[in-house]
């Protein structure tokens, strides 16, 4: 183990251990959906119907389960993943201006976010490239909200699929918690965030890769989200059904799930941003890999079950490997 990696271990922040806990509790959830019967065969959680409908959402409600009708009084429509990406911008938005105005205005946090901040585990060390490095990534994560709230209003034809109200409810508190999470990154000096030398002094190599992947990652999730889109639109871009379709194009001649595979590739791009040693937001990363991943198992059995012709070729989440 990496001497830092222990160090984070050892110095474990409450808000830390809140993405410990997630990434542990979707990895158990995709060790479920991917082992062979025989290794969990007395598993509570892999024989419940009401764990099935919990993890799955959308089109992959319909595979693998005979769902009870009760379990409709738990659904919302899937189109409200929008409300997602409304809170995400408003709010991360707002943690963004009060980070902006520390630093180039020298103005304090309102006292209830430093409050909250230090009881999350806010940093109280100082640190040259560490400011520059969180206004990067909540920036960025900002930018991403945005794009994915456009998609949503103008690009993804929605069916009637569903998500589980718990779901709904997580989606939500995400997006707070993941903005107070880049935020806790900066370094607090009293009621004041320390900045050190100037921001365009702290500018690093590995910034300027962030930036790069996040670009990179970006661009190809959107292209995989408006694939996704077309096949349900004729050439003049008019609606036309809400059926499913074998996906072709970009990411989707490697992978079922390229949509997820780049959505890790983007908080992969934040640990990057971030200079590589920022355990917090490695657990971060941790927990998309798994919740991503199970995401793109449970599309890919979709996909083989419905399709006899479905490329044998592709994987689920990771070209060429898983």
């Amino acid at each position: 183990m990496a001497p830092w990696v222990g160090a984070g271990l050892f110095h474990l922040t409450p808000i830390g251990a809140l993405w410990l806990i997630l990434a542990c509790a979707f990895l158990l959830a995709l060790l479920l959906q991917t082992a062979p019967p025989s290794v969990f065969p007395q598993g509570p959680l892999a024989l419940s119907t009401f764990f099935q409908d919990l993890i799955r959402y959308g089109k992959t409600k319909s595979v693998g389960q005979q769902r009870p009708t009760s379990y409709e009084v738990f659904d919302v429509p899937k189109r409200w993943f929008c409300h997602f990406y409304i809170i995400s911008v408003v709010w991360n938005g707002f943690l963004l201006l009060c980070l902006t105005q520390a630093l180039f205005l020298g103005t304090p946090f309102p006292v209830w976010l430093q409050d909250l901040l230090r009881k999350l585990g806010a940093s109280q060390m100082q640190g040259d490239e560490l400011v520059l490095s969180t206004f990067l990534v909540l920036m960025f994560m900002w930018l991403h909200s945005i794009r994915r709230l456009i998609e949503c209003l103008f690009i993804s034809v929605f069916s009637e699929s569903v998500i589980h109200v718990v779901q709904y409810c997580f989606g939500i508190s995400y997006y707070v918690i993941i903005g107070l999470t880049v935020l806790c990154q900066a370094p607090i000096d009293g009621r004041n965030v320390y900045i050190g030398k100037s921001l365009l002094m702290q500018a690093r190599w590995f910034h300027i890769l962030g930036m790069m992947m996040y670009i990179w990652s970006s661009v190809h999730q959107h292209r995989c989200h408006v694939i996704l889109a077309n096949m349900r639109k004729n050439d003049s871009g008019k609606v036309i059904h809400s059926n499913y379709r074998i996906p072709f194009g970009d990411w989707f001649e490697y992978v079922s799930g390229p949509n997820y595979f780049a959505e890790l590739m983007i908080y992969v791009s934040l640990a990057i941003t971030f200079g590589f040693y920022n355990f917090t937001w490695w657990l971060v990363v941790s927990y998309v890999l798994f919740s991503q991943a199970l995401a793109a198992v449970l599309s890919h059995k979709f996909y083989l079950s419905k399709f006899d012709s479905y490329p044998k070729h592709r994987k689920a989440y990771v070209p060429f490997l898983f």
